[in-house]
C-alpha cells in the first residue's frame, strides 16, 4: 500500500470518523511488531515505528498526521510549536510542514548540548524553519505569543502545535496506533501485552494509548517512563488528556463509548530521568548498549530510559506476569537524506548557529 492512501486504524475502527476527522496520512502502513531477546526479560516484543515513514521515523508522524490534517483543514500556512534546542517533535513537524507547503517557526529552550543537539540546529536550518531563542519557558512563552500575532497580521493563520504534539487532536495519533496493534493482537502477530513501556516527554503518546486501548478493548496496561523535567506531566494531567481526547472523538461520532480515565490508571515511572531533560545516565547508556546489540538503536534522551526501566524491573523481578511490549518511538531515518539544502546556519540566532558550529553557548 502507498504512502497517502493508508487509512488509519482509528477510522478502521469507528468508519464514521473517515472524512469527518482531518487526517494527513504519512505513514507507510503498520509498524511491524517483533519478537525480542533480551536476558531478564522472557516474553519481550518491540513495536517498531521508528521507520514509520520515509521522511521521519518515531512517535512524531502518528500524531503530526492527524495536527497536519487539521491544521490544513483551518487553512493554516504557519505552523508554531516549541522545544528544546535539539527538539526531535520541532524536527519532525519541521519536515511535514514542507511536506506539506506550510512554514515552521520553532521557538526553542535550552537543554544540555550535545553532537545530536548541534545537528538538529543545523537540520532546522536546512528544512527552513525560522528558529526563536527564548532561552527558558518564561521566554518561550512571550516569545511565543510574540511570534503568533506577528504571524496573525501577516495573515497566516498561525496554528500553535503543542509542545510534542500533544493535544485532543495529536493523541488521536496513539489512539489509532493502539487499534493498529489491537489488530496485529487479533492476527496473531502477538499476544495481548500485559504491558506497554513508552517513553513521556509531553505525555501525548501514553495518554493516546490508553485511550485506544480501552476503545479496542485490549486491557494492557501502559507504563510511562518520565524523561524529562520541563514541565513534566503528571497521573492527574494525563487522565485529563485521556478524557480530552475522548470528548475530541466523541464530537464527531456519539457511538463512541466514553471511558472514565482516573490518575490510578497512569503507571509513571520517574526514577530514569537523571539529572534533568537531555542529560545522560549510567543505566541509559547500559540500555542503549544491550539495545544496540539486540538490533534497536536508541537515543539517551527518550527511548534508553524507557529501556532502562523496562531491564531494571525486570531484573528486579517487578514486571507483570505475560508478553511485554516496548514502543519504539526514537526515529532511524536519517533526515540529512530528504534536507532541501545544506541550510544557512546564518538564519539560525547568533548564539544558537554558534551552539551548531560546535562552539561553546
Amino acid at each position: 500500500m502507498s504512502r497517502g492512501v493508508v487509512e488509519p486504524a482509528l477510522f478502521r475502527r469507528f468508519p464514521a470518523l473517515a472524512g469527518r476527522l482531518p487526517h494527513r496520512p504519512f505513514l507507510d502502513g503498520p509498524t511491524p511488531v517483533e519478537r525480542l531477546k533480551v536476558p531478564g526479560v522472557p516474553e519481550l516484543f518491540v513495536k517498531r515505528d521508528e521507520r514509520c515513514t520515509k521522511l521521519y521515523g518515531g512517535n512524531k508522524p502518528r500524531k503530526l498526521e492527524f495536527v497536519l490534517g487539521d491544521a490544513l483543514a483551518r487553512g493554516a500556512r504557519r505552523l508554531v510549536t516549541t522545544g528544546g534546542i535539539g527538539t526531535h517533535h520541532g524536527l519532525a513537524t519541521a519536515i511535514f510542514a514542507r511536506a506539506c507547503g506550510l512554514a515552521t517557526t520553532l521557538v526553542l529552550v535550552d537543554q544540555p548540548v550535545t553532537a545530536e543537539v548541534r545537528e538538529s540546529l543545523r537540520l532546522f536550518a536546512a528544512y527552513g524553519a525560522e528558529v526563536v531563542d527564548a532561552r527558558n519557558v518564561p521566554g518561550a512563552a512571550w516569545r511565543g505569543a510574540r511570534v503568533l500575532a506577528r504571524s496573525f497580521a501577516r495573515g497566516e493563520r498561525p496554528y500553535l502545535v503543542p509542545t510534542g504534539g500533544s493535544s485532543p487532536t495529536g493523541n488521536l495519533g496513539f489512539a489509532s496506533a493502539a487499534c493498529e496493534l489491537a489488530e496485529q493482537v487479533r492476527a496473531g502477530l502477538l499476544p495481548e501485552p500485559a504491558a506497554i513501556f513508552a517513553p513521556v516527554g509531553s505525555g501525548g503518546t501514553v495518554a493516546g494509548l490508553a485511550v485506544g486501548l480501552r476503545l479496542a478493548g485490549l486491557r494492557s496496561q501502559v507504563v510511562g517512563v518520565l524523561a524529562t523535567d520541563i514541565l513534566p506531566p503528571s497521573p492527574a494531567s494525563l487522565s485529563r488528556a485521556a478524557r480530552a481526547t475522548v470528548r475530541r472523538l466523541r464530537v464527531l461520532d456519539r457511538s463512541i463509548l466514553s471511558p472514565d480515565f482516573a490518575p490510578a490508571d497512569f503507571a509513571l515511572a520517574t526514577g530514569q530521568l537523571g539529572p534533568g531533560y537531555g542529560a545522560a545516565t549510567d543505566a541509559a547508556r547500559e540500555a542503549q548498549a544491550l539495545a544496540g546489540r539486540a538490533g534497536l538503536a536508541l537515543d539517551l534522551t527518550y527511548s534508553a530510559k524507557c529501556f532502562a526501566e523496562l531491564l531494571a524491573r525486570g531484573r528486579a523481578g517487578a514486571l507483570p506476569r505475560g508478553p511485554v511490549l516496548f514502543w519504539h518511538t526514537f526515529n532511524a531515518v536519517d533526515p540529512r537524506l530528504g534536507a532541501p539544502g545544506a541550510g544557512h546556519l546564518a538564519a539560525l540566532p547568533p548564539r544558537l548557529r554558534r551552539i551548531a558550529e560546535g562552539e561553546a553557548a
